[in-house]
């Protein structure tokens, strides 16, 4: 694992950059919620509103790559730095839906990008980096929301931890900057090769997007469930996250050695099933340790999806459109990642926060009874190019 860390050093200090912000968020959504005066369908509202902007910004991702050609990772992460400052000067909800706009575009544009250039990292070195730089995310995550829950114990505003954090993104920025990625050249003579087709790539990105839709809708509500629904303090609060990214980080790193041995099908459909019953034992919990168990197994399930979906998706593409295609699908499935926090704000608001983590137990189990199937049927045929 360290020599697959150096060889992504790039891309993983964006990982750890966004790991850092989204953690410190989740566990700041106690303190925004009333700063900014929204009630949970509100604040659900704003965060479709900023879901609208960030995929906006993934579908253009690709154009500012291109423009930005090595420079593309520690822009997008100065960017990110100077976005996240906003929410926390947020005062009302239509500022606040911007301000989240203007930071989850940022996000959004970095995710694409690292993971497009963890993708051609792949191609170079013939090395499976994805579930590795996922658990480095996840890792970060968990520190960042463990940190910022003792700092809302000290009496920290939103805005001084988003401001205290912009110092080590700058620095990660940095290290971006100094890992900038080889192009492959493409092979003399070599006839140009189709790309993947798309009745191969939306089954693929929706599993993306259920996965990411389970894990930032977790990440977004896990503090509010336990400290309105259970009665937690602010740092048993901030646990749920921070338990949430621990055990995210452990499945990732393991998943790093299944991935060698296992086929992607295989762990895929374990991982929703796993989601499934977190998801549904956190919402149904009767006291915090039960609550803490369900999503440390939501954790540990929905900690190999996503990863395992690009990594699925990677093998069966050519090296030529390879990250082309893991771009795609990431687009496709990083809406989940947005959705996730308005569905749960507009189910809390009408049915209470338990029924929202029910239903998104409930979704994962599309992933193997429809999804999965859908990708082995198409892949087992011969596959039409796309459009």
């Amino acid at each position: 694992m360290l020599r697959d860390l150096i060889i992504s050093r790039g891309p993983a200090a964006g990982f750890v950059a966004v790991g850092l912000y989204w953690g410190a968020f989740a566990a700041l959504v106690p303190d925004l919620k009333p700063q900014v005066g929204l009630s949970d369908g509100g604040f659900g509202l704003a965060m479709l509103v900023s879901a609208a902007g960030a995929v906006l910004a993934m579908w253009l991702a690709p154009l500012a790559q291109r423009r930005l050609g090595s420079g593309d990772l520690p822009v997008s992460g100065l960017l990110m730095a100077l976005a996240f400052l906003l929410p926390g000067l947020a005062g009302g909800g239509v500022g606040f839906a911007l301000a989240m706009m203007a930071a989850a575009m940022a996000s959004g544009t970095l995710d694409v990008s690292m993971n497009a250039r963890l993708s051609m990292l792949e191609g170079q070195s013939r090395r499976s980096l994805m579930n590795l730089n996922h658990g480095i995310y996840s890792a970060s995550y968990a520190v960042s929301a463990l940190m910022t829950g003792l700092a809302r114990e000290a009496g920290w505003s939103p805005f001084a931890v988003f401001a205290a954090l912009a110092l080590p993104v700058v620095a990660l920025c940095l290290q971006m900057a100094l890992a900038p990625v080889r192009e492959t050249p493409p092979e003399d003579g070599a006839p140009p090769a189709a790309p993947l087709s798309w009745w191969v790539l939306a089954p693929l990105g929706a599993i993306v997007l259920l996965g990411f839709l389970a894990e930032q809708g977790t990440e977004g509500w896990s503090a509010l469930h336990l400290e309105r629904t259970l009665g937690a303090g602010a740092a048993q609060g901030a646990l749920g996250p921070a338990i949430l990214g621990v055990t995210m980080a452990l499945g990732r790193f393991s998943g790093q050695v299944v991935a060698q041995r296992v086929s992607e099908a295989a762990v895929i459909r374990l991982a929703a099933v796993l989601t499934c019953v977190g998801a549904v034992t956190a919402a149904f919990a009767p006291g915090l340790a039960v609550a803490y168990a369900g999503f440390a197994v939501l954790g540990l399930g929905v900690s190999v999806v996503a990863p395992m979906a690009f990594s699925w998706c990677g093998r069966l593409v050519s090296t030529e459109f390879k990250a082309l295609a893991i771009s795609r699908v990431a687009v496709l499935g990083y809406a989940g990642f947005f959705v996730g926090p308005p569905l749960m704000g507009g189910l809390a608001e009408g049915f209470g926060l338990g029924a929202s983590f029910a239903v998104v137990g409930g979704l994962m189990l599309v992933i193997p009874l429809v999804l999965v199937p859908m990708v082995r049927r198409v892949t087992s045929t011969a596959l039409t190019p796309a459009e």
